[in-house]
């Protein structure tokens, strides 16, 4: 079994208040639950307006799918044109077996 984590800081476009900061991002987690069923959430930054992180997990029973999917992801969310992707961040950790 493999964990995959991914974590995205990003930059919010016009945005003035946490409400309009909220209305940014939460379409943003639907998509990706919707599209790629992973656990996301909001994970941090989530005093300040234009910047949220987003935190992704995956679990699956290969490494390279759980980096696809991230990978897909990170895709998705540095495509949308109402923000700006700051970085992405990849771990992988793998439980050994008895």
């Amino acid at each position: 079994m493999f964990v995959g984590a991914l974590t995205l800081d990003i930059l919010l476009g016009d945005v003035r208040s946490l409400k309009q900061k909220r209305s940014a991002v939460r379409p943003i987690v639907a998509e990706l639950q919707r599209r790629f069923g992973v656990s996301v959430a909001e994970t941090g930054d989530q005093d300040l307006y234009r910047r949220s992180e987003i935190g992704v997990a995956v679990v699956s029973s290969t490494a390279a799918h759980c980096t696809q999917v991230m990978d897909a992801c990170e895709r998705l969310v540095a495509g949308r044109p109402e923000i700006e992707l700051l970085s992405a961040r990849q771990r992988l950790f793998s439980a050994e077996e008895d």
